[in-house]
């Protein structure tokens, strides 16, 4: 679980990781700690779990910076800069290792920076740019599936997928705005969460939204525990993390 711990676009050094049992319990609530000399965390938010055979990586959006952490240890192996991002936010495992990293587009103050993009980001520090526009309308969450990319926005409160080329195509808008977590479930269903409906809306292959949850404050970016069949849903202004089944 990421914490930003404090201003969501200044460069504190105060970030830090938290690792959580199956039920919620709290194993190490600073198990990265940006305060320490051997740790660059300043307002983490999308995380993934990316790698090769010779190692796996966790990946963490960082401002500007993507930072990796080896695994299982957690000893940090390096800061990517990600030139004229601003704003790295959600963040999808993709293929060879990599991981696929949202720019939102915002600069100090939440105000737009008009830096709104999608990078592919390997752990040796390489990195590309997938599509960068700044009318994108501030992505948010970001989903690889078999080839393509699943985004959703916090701005426009849309959602599209981009296929190999960047090419953008239109997928049914949620009922609400303010999206921001973003998975796809093996059934099938798009899971997407949204801060103007303080919901969670599934996507279905007819291609209607249902609700799955309501009265969120502020749901965030989403995990999945595909053994449970759960949802993790981060509420930002509460501090808080709900588990819902699916």
């Amino acid at each position: 679980m990421s914490n930003i711990n404090g201003n969501s676009a200044e460069a504190d050094g105060n970030g830090f990781i938290s690792k959580l049992r199956q039920n919620g319990n709290v194993i190490a609530l600073k198990w990265l700690d940006g305060s320490k000399d051997d740790v660059t965390l300043n307002a983490p938010k999308g995380m993934a779990i990316a790698g090769t055979d010779t190692g796996k990586y966790l990946f963490i959006a960082d401002l500007n910076q993507v930072q990796v952490f080896a695994l299982p240890g957690g000893e940090q192996k390096a800061s990517i800069d990600i030139k004229g991002s601003t704003f790295l936010n959600g963040m999808t495992p993709g293929p060879d290792g990599s991981v696929y990293v949202i720019d939102t587009g915002f600069a100090g103050g939440m105000e737009p920076s008009g830096t709104d993009a999608v990078y592919q980001v390997w752990a040796d520090g390489k990195y590309k740019v997938i599509l960068q526009d700044k009318d994108m309308g501030h992505p948010n969450g970001i989903w690889y599936d078999n080839g393509q990319l699943i985004v959703n926005t916090l701005g426009s409160g849309e959602l599209f997928s981009i296929d190999s080329a960047g090419q953008r195509t239109a997928l049914p808008t949620p009922p609400a705005g303010g999206l921001d977590g973003l998975v796809k479930l093996k059934d099938g269903r798009l899971i997407v969460s949204s801060w103007a409906g303080s919901a969670i809306y599934a996507l279905g292959k007819n291609g209607k939204f249902t609700v799955l949850a309501n009265k969120l404050v502020s749901p965030a970016d989403l995990g999945v525990d595909t053994k449970r069949h759960r949802l993790l849903v981060p509420l930002f202004k509460e501090n808080k993390v709900v588990i819902l089944p699916y």
